[in-house]
């Protein structure tokens, strides 16, 4: 069986969970873990995603507030260029000591049942502690951030103009292209006029 210690993103905490008001400063890379998107929009497994921020310790746990900045991966869906730079989240999250989840005791005094329902809601921003509290695996946390962060619908610039419907040019680098476009609706009544015009001209 893997020990934690030995996983990528296991960080080391235990001397600040001892006691609260310690701080743990965090300025590394980190391999981006899978499922972070896909082939069209994400980020890359393995890719270097550097994290930021500092571990905070509180009666009931550890905060961690801080900034992940990755390579993100993706095509304008206007213009269908590569985009290719750097996306940066800021994040805060909760890892709350194995003894507080035990009890199951909430700040509002609440029994186990109902403050398991009412922090269902804040499930996603809570990760576990590991080894009594000895170290923080952020793994989850990465690809929970970056995976809820990522553009429906990513685009090179905000003002990106796309491509032409009629021909495909990139209307970015061409901003004074157009077509003369004839309406189809009025397409019978020019031919019927040419008629009549021919008609007459005999």
């Amino acid at each position: 069986m893997a020990r934690v210690e030995d996983s990528l993103w296991a960080i080391p905490v235990a001397q600040i969970a001892s006691r609260a008001g310690q701080s743990k400063e965090i300025d590394a890379d980190f391999p981006a873990p899978s499922g972070i998107g896909d082939d069209i929009v994400g980020i890359k497994e393995g890719d270097p995603v550097h994290v930021t921020g500092s571990f905070d310790s509180i009666v009931d746990g550890l905060i961690f507030t801080g900034r992940l900045v990755a390579p993100f991966v993706s095509e304008c869906t206007r213009c269908l260029k590569p985009i290719d730079e750097d996306w940066p989240v800021n994040v805060t999250v909760f890892f709350p000591y194995e003894s507080a989840a035990d009890k199951g005791c909430g700040k509002n005094g609440k029994d186990e049942e109902v403050d398991i329902i009412a922090g269902e809601d804040e499930s996603e921003d809570t990760y576990p502690l590991l080894e009594n509290g000895a170290f923080a695996d952020i793994e989850a946390m990465i690809r929970d951030t970056l995976v809820e962060s990522l553009p429906l619908q990513p685009l090179c610039k905000p003002d990106c103009k796309g491509l032409c419907s009629q021909c495909g040019i990139d209307l970015n680098e061409n901003p004074d292209h157009h077509h003369e476009m004839e309406d189809i609706r009025f397409a019978g009544l020019a031919g019927l006029k040419a008629q009549l015009e021919a008609e007459q001209g005999e």
